[in-house]
């Protein structure tokens, strides 16, 4: 839940999805469908398919217990190198250190060379004496990544309140190196077609080509074309959405109709029990204003 979402948005999630499932093998007997509708609002939701995933393979394959290998661990849905090496340190208190963003910045800070310049796998490997000094290697695996985070921020550091001060060579230096990393934002123009009906229905579909919402119940969504007009659609609102890296605008059409294509079904604009990803609930909420 943490992988790119702030704690304070994940921690009444985390309350109500612990609660619910206690147990790996009770998360393990649950279905896609109400996994995704608890996890409704956090975004990325292909953590969750893989969440769902692994509590399955752990259980069949792994009788519940988390593999002490890392080549086996990262065989699990959605873990990779970070992941597994935090699972590894924070689970059987090995001397790892899972490399993310933040992890990256104190070490590139710490010895002031950029981030790009560094091999932080052949540096961990050379100064492993040095650094793995604790037996509490899982209380070391998240310090680093809570002094990234808390202390030696992206932007505004805390040098003064800083334990590394006496051996960081960016504080000392007057030629410090910059960490701001300006992220990449791509705009793209979305025309949004409704088919709607007298009893407050929409027409979903999960056949679209939108590679960011694939599989997920949506209206006929287009690329716009400018020289395109949309004939036989009334024109409702442009809005703005952002998702990730992505700026979208927003121009949403509708029409009443009784008669919709194959592939679609008709959803309920108010009482809808189905997953409803956060990009669909906004494009609900201008409809219904049609009611």
């Amino acid at each position: 839940m943490l992988q790119q979402t702030q704690v304070k948005t994940v921690i009444p999630y985390f309350n109500k999805f612990t609660k619910k499932f206690k147990t790996i093998k009770d998360l393990s007997k649950s279905n896609e469908r109400e996994i995704l509708k608890m996890w409704e609002g956090l975004g990325y939701y292909r953590r969750a398919r893989n969440l769902l995933a692994c509590s399955k393979l752990l259980v069949q394959n792994y009788k519940s217990i988390l593999p002490k290998s890392i080549n086996e661990i990262k065989k699990l849905p959605g873990v990779g190198d970070y992941t597994a090496n935090a699972l590894l340190g924070l689970v059987y208190n090995e001397p790892r250190i899972a490399i993310d963003g933040n992890v990256k910045r104190v070490f590139s800070r710490n010895l002031n060379i950029e981030e790009e310049k560094i091999n932080f796998d052949k540096l961990i490997k050379k100064n492993k004496k040095k650094l793995f000094i604790t037996k509490r290697n899982d209380d070391f695996v998240e310090a680093l990544m809570e002094f990234g985070a808390l202390i030696c921020k992206p932007k505004n550091p805390n040098c003064l309140t800083c334990c590394l001060i006496k051996t960081c060579k960016y504080f000392k230096s007057n030629k410090k190196i910059k960490n701001i990393k300006n992220k990449m934002i791509k705009n793209k123009d979305y025309d949004i077609f409704c088919y709607i009906n007298k009893k407050q229905q929409i027409a979903l579909t999960k056949r679209n080509q939108i590679s960011f919402l694939k599989n997920f119940n949506l209206p006929e969504i287009k690329e716009s074309k400018s020289s395109l007009k949309n004939k036989n659609w009334i024109f409702l609102k442009n809005y703005k959405n952002s998702i990730s890296n992505l700026k979208l605008n927003i121009n949403l059409y509708y029409k009443f109709s009784n008669k919709i294509p194959r592939a679609y079904s008709w959803y309920s604009l108010k009482n809808n029990r189905e997953f409803v990803p956060s990009f669909t609930k906004k494009i609900l909420r201008q409809i219904s204003s049609l009611y």
